[in-house]
């Protein structure tokens, strides 16, 4: 995709949390977005603000139907594929529909692309694909056995990206998140990231769920460093094409260390949040252990500089929550 210009960028998965904050951006560079989504876990209040604005269109529709896709991708320049069904834990409690929806998904996808000429595909991938390697920190190359099936659809969307810039030319970049977090993130349901889920019990003077004994690590990621990643990927040179990048900070929390920054900061606007002691309950099956970036491949060859650590970015989504979800 040619660097500055205005370009016509479909974002699949755009009601959804990142894909919104996602939305956001590219049409404040100037660009026409369209936004296909389900709503099956997006939501349109995510997008309710984008109504109206110039350049944004909604389209409600499935990855996994043919005219859904092709009737969104007509004429695009680009795509930012964010589309899929997450989570770890309902992976592993429903991997057929996980693989329906994350590969079967990706690979309709990518068959629009080739027959209708999109070349440019940055798509999301995640840390989940090192699976059990116990080297720290995560560096591109040194993935391990997966431990849940939203691990291998990851994996295979590396792979089928792969294959199609070689035997097509599709220039796919694929990013692999690490923890993202930041202001839009449902915090109701089963399925839902711990820090809004977090957020949402102590708002509620209710005791967070902490599975495992909390000394489990992440590095967490501010939402907003996510989209200058996309921002970089969709302006990357076509030698890029085939790569994927961690995208992350490059920073280590615990689950009882964020917990008390959530509480530090919720205090301030009501003492009792934090007073509250988290219950403990059984660890997850599939959830990885230890997740801490190396994120110089990113640096290096996108020019990705996360602006925002997990303190700075907890300081703008924690007051975002109070307000919204109280």
């Amino acid at each position: 995709m040619p660097g500055r210009k205005r370009s016509t960028i479909l974002v699949t998965g755009g009601a959804g949390f990142i894909g919104s904050h996602v939305c956001d951006a590219l049409l404040a560079e100037g660009h026409v977005v369209r936004c296909l989504d389900n709503l099956a876990t997006g939501r349109a209040r995510n997008i309710e603000h984008l109504s109206g604005v110039e350049g944004f269109s909604f389209i409600k529709g499935d990855i996994c139907e043919t005219k859904d896709l092709d009737a969104a991708m007509e004429g695009a320049d680009a795509v930012v594929h964010l589309a899929a069904l997450g989570s770890v834990p309902r992976s592993v409690a429903f991997p057929l529909a996980t693989e329906a929806a994350n590969l079967g998904g990706f690979l309709y996808l990518l068959e629009a692309a080739r027959k209708l000429g999109v070349k440019r595909i940055v798509f999301a991938s995640s840390s989940s694909v090192y699976g059990d390697s116990p080297v720290l920190p995560k560096k591109e190359g040194q993935e391990g056995n997966a431990l849940s099936p939203y691990a291998v659809t990851k994996a295979m969307d590396e792979a089928y990206a792969g294959l199609y810039h070689r035997l097509f030319g599709i220039e796919a970049i694929g990013l692999r998140f690490f923890n993202i977090f930041g202001e839009r993130q449902d915090p109701e349901g089963a399925y839902a990231a711990a820090i809004p889920k977090f957020i949402r019990a102590l708002l509620r003077n209710e005791p967070p769920v902490v599975h495992g004994d909390g000394l489990q690590t992440r590095d967490f990621t501010y939402v907003s460093n996510a989209v200058h990643a996309v921002q970089r990927a969709l302006a990357a040179p076509s030698a890029l094409a085939g790569e994927v990048y961690n995208i992350a900070y490059g920073d280590t929390c615990d689950l009882l260390a964020l917990l008390e920054k959530l509480q530090q900061r919720l205090a301030r606007i009501d003492p009792r949040m934090g007073e509250i002691d988290p219950e403990h309950a059984p660890a997850r099956p599939g959830d990885v252990r230890a997740s801490h970036a190396d994120i110089s491949k990113a640096r290096e060859q996108l020019g990705y500089a996360p602006r925002f650590s997990v303190d700075e970015g907890l300081d703008r989504a924690v007051p975002w929550y109070a307000e919204h979800w109280r």
